[in-house]
């Protein structure tokens, strides 16, 4: 994993936080749906591993027009995708378990 990617990854984080707003701001037209947005990223990963994996395929048939770096490249932006998903899973596991162990 280089610092060049790591570092597209936290622009494209700083990016999607600008986006959204918290709720007492989020006009009602424009509002944003948490679990859209999870189900977009979570396809967002799906595709980048799919891609990777034809790209993969055709490289191991012996397609011409696959080149070994962009099969390399397409394989660690899913994996560091998937890694990146991860680490939120978590986050998101761990807040539940605070918030379920929080005293009433």
């Amino acid at each position: 994993m280089s610092n060049m990617e790591i570092s597209r990854v936290l622009d494209q984080l700083k990016a999607l936080s600008r986006d959204i707003q918290p709720p007492e701001q989020t006009p009602a037209a424009g509002k944003v749906d948490f679990s859209q947005v999870l189900q977009d990223s979570i396809r967002g990963v799906s595709d980048m591993q799919q891609e990777s994996s034809v790209m993969r395929s055709g490289f191991e048939a012996g397609s011409p027009d696959v080149d070994l770096t962009e099969v390399m490249i397409a394989t660690q932006k899913a994996s560091l995708s998937f890694q990146a998903m991860t680490e939120v899973r978590n986050k998101l596991v761990e807040a539940y378990k605070d918030i379920m162990n929080m005293p009433i």
